[in-house]
């Protein structure tokens, strides 16, 4: 059985979101979207839904953190190449998002971080495929 993945993140202003993932390339799917929520199209198999947070805690009984200050995840995005990871993370810094941390070159990977409006920490990477295909052991003998 193939699984999807569902994100569910709360967000301060669900417009705000629409407009900043709308400008990285992003789609919604309208069957679930409301004035509270919205299904943001990640991946074949990868949803983020976008709550307001009012509409986030109907979901949880925990305290909802604030993501400009305390971490709750970070959520890392492939990319195809070095040169996506970075158009994708200076369309994002473009677009309202804040710089997360610098960029790291691994060599056999790359990455560059940014935080949405709201403050979620979003990774966008590259791997070689080929370092990929060999597993962390390879890499490490590099």
């Amino acid at each position: 059985m193939s699984r999807k993945l569902f994100v569910n993140l709360a967000v301060a202003d669900l417009g705000a979101a629409v407009d900043f993932f709308g400008k990285l390339g992003f789609a919604f799917d309208p069957r679930f979207t409301d004035e509270t929520a919205t299904c943001m199209l990640i991946g074949e198999d990868a949803y983020a839904m976008l709550l307001v947070r009012e509409r986030f805690e109907d979901f949880t009984k925990k305290d909802i953190v604030d993501p400009r200050t305390q971490i709750e995840a970070i959520l890392a995005l492939s990319a195809e190449s070095r040169e996506e990871v970075d158009a994708l993370a200076e369309r994002a810094l473009a677009s309202g998002g804040a710089p997360a941390s610098e960029p790291m070159d691994m060599g056999f990977m790359y990455s560059r971080s940014f935080q949405d409006p709201d403050g979620h920490v979003w990774e966008v990477f590259w791997m070689d495929p080929v370092a990929a295909e060999q597993g962390p052991s390879a890499v490490a003998a590099t």
